[in-house]
């Protein structure tokens, strides 16, 4: 699988270069399948961020997400597929060029992609692009730190692991996601991190990490 982690989606023309890099052809010409799972495991977030972010062209996270002109534009529920079959949903995903993983609680997203599957067929996804946004991005790290469960049924701060670095989202976007937060959050974590703002991207492919970015990024050492 091919990854564009982001703080907040396709946001400049150097990160949607790079998502076409990885589509190997236009965002007009791609497939995409929008997991808005996220979302139910934050107490900020609920019916209508949701609809902002499924309905296409409504709203900034639209606009940046969902909203980018795909060829085909579908919604996959996470916390529906263990009641649909796999012989249902699996051929959705592989068909999709692009999972479009919107943000929220990266440990609710995290326990619906083991609950529902997903999380299991992501390594036969070699050419499927994953774009996540905040902790659609997030949940791919090892950990999140506490700082960000928002979830109250979240075991701890674990995540896929399958990248071997954490994030720390919407920096300078908040008051509370200064760098000094940051930095105080990658104290504790015991692996290398991240801290992004809306302006950029992290692409990962077969192992290589690529920053993209029209923003600001600072890397934190483990």
């Amino acid at each position: 699988m091919k990854l564009l982690l982001t703080s907040g989606g396709v946001t400049n023309p150097s990160i949607r270069a790079a998502l076409e890099r990885l589509l190997g052809k236009p965002v007009g010409e791609s497939r995409a399948l929008c997991i808005p799972t996220a979302q139910w495991g934050h107490p900020m977030c609920g019916p209508a961020s949701v609809q902002r972010t499924v309905a296409a062209g409504t709203g900034t996270g639209a606009a940046h997400l969902t909203g980018l002109g795909w060829a085909s534009l579908g919604v996959l529920e996470l916390t529906a597929l263990p009641t649909v079959g796999e012989e249902r949903w699996m051929p959705w995903v592989r068909e999709a060029d692009v999972l479009l993983v919107d943000g929220g609680d990266a440990t609710y997203l995290h326990h619906w992609m083991h609950e529902s599957g997903l999380a299991d067929l992501l390594p036969s996804l070699t050419d499927t692009v994953w774009v996540g946004v905040s902790a659609g991005s997030m949940v791919m790290t090892p950990r999140i730190g506490q700082y960000f469960v928002e979830w109250p049924s979240a075991p701890d701060d674990r995540t896929l692991g399958v990248v071997d670095f954490a994030i720390f989202p919407h920096l300078d976007a908040f008051p509370t996601n200064t760098l000094a937060h940051a930095e105080r959050w990658a104290a504790d974590l015991g692996v290398p991190a991240y801290a992004i703002d809306e302006q950029t991207a992290i692409a990962v492919v077969d192992g290589t990490t690529e920053v993209i970015s029209e923003g600001r990024w600072v890397q934190l050492g483990a």
